[in-house]
C-alpha cells in the first residue's frame, strides 16, 4: 500500500529544538546501565526511579503497579504495589517444552497472578513480578536459552513472523531470517548481561563504536519488524515500521517486498498523530536482508524527530522527509537499489484453529486462547478451564515445539500422527480444546488494559469476553450466527491490540467510554475511520445491533462487515492523506 506522501519540498531531515527528556536520559545512561544495579539494591522502595523506570524497558520490562488498589493504598499511605511486566524476546514465537515448562513454574512461583500472557508482539509476558525477584526472572529465561533484551524501549523490539506450521521449509527459511534480523539489530551494550547476569564490564578500545546501528542515543521511538508470508497477513504489517513480505517461487524463498513506515499509535484529540499503513519501497533478493534492515533502521535513527516523542515513529519521519526521499537514502546507505515490487496478495490475517497437517508429514494443533491469557480458572469446577496445567501436561510429552502467533494464540507443532490421540486428549480435558468457540470470539482480540497498565483509560482484557457473549446474540438476532466481525477493543489509543486495522475498533476514551471506528477489511489493508466518539457500553451494543442488522439486509454475496459500511457510506471509504485522519 502507498499514500500520497512521495514527495515533499524541501524536506527537513533534522527537526530542530529542544530535544525530549528522554533523549538526556538515554545519552546518560552509560549504554542503558544507567543506576539500575543500584536501585535494584535499594529495598525501601518496591519502585525504580524516573530515569531508571524508563532504561528497564530496553531490558524488556515495564515497571507497573495494582491499579484496582492503588487507591487503598494511598489511603493507607502506602506507595503503589510496584512491580515489573516483563516481555520475552522469541523472535518468530517459538518456544520449546523444555522452555516452557521453565516458565510455567517460574510464573507459578513468582509472579502475583500465577498466569503467563501470550502477546501481539508474538511472545509471552509475566505480569506481577516483585523487585527481589527480578534478577531471578532474568537468570531463569538465561538458564533455557531465553532473554528479554530489547523487547521494549526505543530500539527495535520482537521480531514477527508468520505462523506458517504447514508449508515447512518456506516458513523455516523465513522464520530463521526473523531470527538474523533480531540478532543484528539487537543493541550491542553488555548492559544486560552485567546487570541481571552477573557479567564483568569489559571496556571498550579507545574509539570503538558500541552501538553502530542504533546509535548512542538508540532510536528517536520504538521499532518493530516483521516477516511475513503471504496470503496470510496474520502479523499486521500495517502495524509495524518495517515488513519483510517473503516472495516465492516454487516453494523456494527468493527475497522480499518491504514495506516501511506503518504504526498505529495516535493520541486522543492531537490531530498531529494518526494511524499510517505502510509504503511498498519495492522488491530485494534475500541476501541483502540485513543490509536493508540496517540501512532503514540507521535513517530512522539519523532523521526521527528527537524534540517532540509523539512524532518520532517512522511513519512521522517518512511524512515529513517523503517516501522518495527516505528510500532512496535506504537505497544509498545500503548499497542496493529496490526493484518492482513483485505480486503478492493478503487474503486472511487471522489463524486457522484445530489440525492441519505440514507437507513434512507432521501435524499441527492450533488451540485458541482468549485475551492469550493461560491460567487455570478460579471456577475450574464450573468451567473445566485449567489452561495453564493442560498446557504444561502437553508440554511433558510433546516432541516438537510451540509456536505462540501474534494473534495471542498458540500452536503445538511438529506432532507426529501417533502422538496426535494424546495431545488432543490433554486439550480437551484441559478446556484448551473446544469445538463450541464461535468464529466471533476467535476474530475479537483485546490489549491487557486494566488493572496493570498505567495507560489504559478504560477496561479491555477484562470486558472483551462478555462483549462477545453479546455480539454472538447480536450476530444471531439478526441471521449473521455463522459470520463474525474483526473485532478489538484496547484500553488506549497506543496500539497494542490492534484495534486501528479491525473492522470494529473499539479504542478506550475513559471508564467505560470508547471511540467506536468502523472499516478495515479481512486482509487489513486499510485503516478503518471514526464512527463514534465516547460511546458508552451500552451504547456499543445498540450500534453493533443497528449495523449488523443493515449489513444483513443490505450486503452483497460473501461481503465482510468493512467492506459494507464502506460501500453503503456509513463511513467514508478513502483516507486521502493519514495527516487528515479525523479522530476525537
Amino acid at each position: 500500500m502507498s499514500n500520497n506522501f512521495t514527495k515533499v519540498e524541501n524536506p527537513v531531515l533534522i527537526v530542530e529544538g529542544k530535544q525530549a527528556d528522554n533523549e538526556r536520559m538515554k545519552a546518560d545512561s552509560d549504554y542503558l546501565r544507567g543506576t539500575i544495579k543500584e536501585d535494584l539494591a535499594d529495598r525501601m522502595t518496591g519502585g525504580f526511579t524516573a530515569d531508571n523506570s524508563q532504561l528497564i524497558r530496553t531490558h524488556g520490562m515495564y515497571q507497573q503497579d495494582d491499579r484496582d488498589i492503588r487507591a487503598e493504598r494511598q489511603k493507607q499511605k502506602l506507595e503503589p504495589l510496584h512491580n515489573v511486566m516483563l516481555r520475552a524476546r522469541l523472535p518468530g514465537g517459538i518456544i520449546n517444552p523444555t522452555q516452557w515448562l521453565a516458565i510455567d513454574k517460574f510464573a507459578d512461583d513468582y509472579t502475583s497472578y500465577g498466569s503467563i500472557r501470550l502477546t501481539t508482539r508474538q511472545t509471552f509476558q509475566f505480569h506481577g513480578v516483585l523487585k527481589p525477584n527480578i534478577k531471578l526472572m532474568h537468570q531463569t529465561l538465561n538458564s533455557i536459552g531465553l532473554d528479554s533484551i530489547a523487547t521494549a524501549g526505543d530500539v527495535n523490539r520482537n521480531v514477527l513472523c508468520t505462523s506458517n506450521p504447514v508449508e515447512s521449509e518456506l516458513h523455516q527459511e523465513a522464520y530463521e531470517w526473523a531470527t538474523k534480523l533480531s540478532e543484528h539489530l539487537l543493541p550491542k551494550t553488555r548492559a544486560y548481561a552485567e546487570i541481571w547476569l552477573d557479567e564483568e564490564r569489559v571496556e571498550t578500545t579507545k574509539g570503538e563504536e558500541v552501538e553502530p546501528i542504533l546509535g548512542s542515543n538508540y532510536l528517536p521511538r520504538k521499532f518493530k519488524t516483521t516477516v511475513v508470508i503471504p496470503p496470510n497477513n496474520d502479523i499486521d504489517v500495517h502495524a509495524n515500521d518495517l515488513n519483510f513480505v517473503a516472495i516465492s517461487e516454487n516453494g523456494e524463498l527468493i527475497g522480499f517486498n518491504v514495506l516501511v513506515g506503518g504504526g498505529l499509535a495516535m493520541t486522543h484529540g492531537d490531530n498531529a498523530t494518526y494511524p499510517r499503513c505502510a509504503d511498498d519501497f519495492g522488491f530485494i533478493p534475500k541476501e541483502h536482508t540485513l543490509a536493508i534492515a540496517e540501512a532503514v533502521v540507521t535513517t530512522q535513527r539519523d532523521w526521527g524527530n528527537r524534540v517532540n516523542r509523539k512524532n518520532a515513529k517512522t511513519k512521522y519521519t517518512l511524512d515529513r522527509v517523503g517516501v522518495d526521499t527516505f528510500k532512496a537514502e535506504v537505497e544509498r546507505r545500503a548499497g542496493v537499489n529496490f526493484s518492482d515490487s513483485r505480486p503478492y496478495e493478503f487474503t486472511t490475517r487471522g489463524d486457522s484453529f484445530g489440525w492441519v497437517a505440514g507437507i513434512d508429514g507432521k501435524h499441527h494443533l492450533t488451540l485458541f486462547i482468549e485475551n492469550g491469557r493461560i491460567l487455570d480458572s478460579l471456577r475450574a469446577d464450573l468451567d473445566g478451564k485449567t489452561l495453564k496445567t493442560g498446557m504444561r501436561e502437553i508440554a511433558k510429552i510433546h516432541q516438537g515445539d510451540f509456536r505462540l502467533t501474534a494473534n495471542q494464540n498458540l500452536i503445538v507443532a511438529g506432532v507426529a500422527e501417533a502422538d496426535k490421540a494424546a495431545i488432543e486428549q490433554l486439550a480437551r480435558q484441559h478446556g484448551l480444546m473446544n469445538d463450541g468457540v464461535s468464529k466471533q470470539r476467535k476474530n475479537s482480540m483485546a490489549c491487557v488494559a486494566f488493572p496493570t497498565c498505567p495507560l489504559a483509560m478504560a477496561e479491555a482484557e477484562r470486558y472483551l469476553p462478555g462483549l462477545v457473549d453479546d455480539v454472538e446474540n447480536i450476530l444471531a438476532k439478526n441471521g449473521l450466527k455463522d459470520e463474525s466481525i474483526i473485532l478489538r477493543v484496547t484500553g488506549c489509543p497506543n496500539g497494542c491490540g490492534r484495534a486501528m486495522l479491525a473492522e470494529i475498533g473499539l479504542i478506550g476514551k475513559g471508564p467505560g467510554k470508547y471511540n467506536m471506528y468502523l472499516g478495515s477489511d479481512v486482509a487489513g489493508s486499510r485503516v478503518p475511520k471514526l464512527y463514534k466518539e465516547n460511546v458508552d457500553e451500552a451504547g456499543v451494543l445498540s450500534e453493533i445491533d443497528a449495523l449488523t442488522a443493515r449489513w444483513s439486509a443490505e450486503r452483497t454475496a460473501g461481503e465482510g462487515f468493512g467492506d459494507f459500511v464502506i460501500r453503503v457510506g456509513i463511513v467514508e471509504q478513502v483516507i486521502v492523506s493519514f495527516r487528515d485522519f479525523h479522530h476525537a
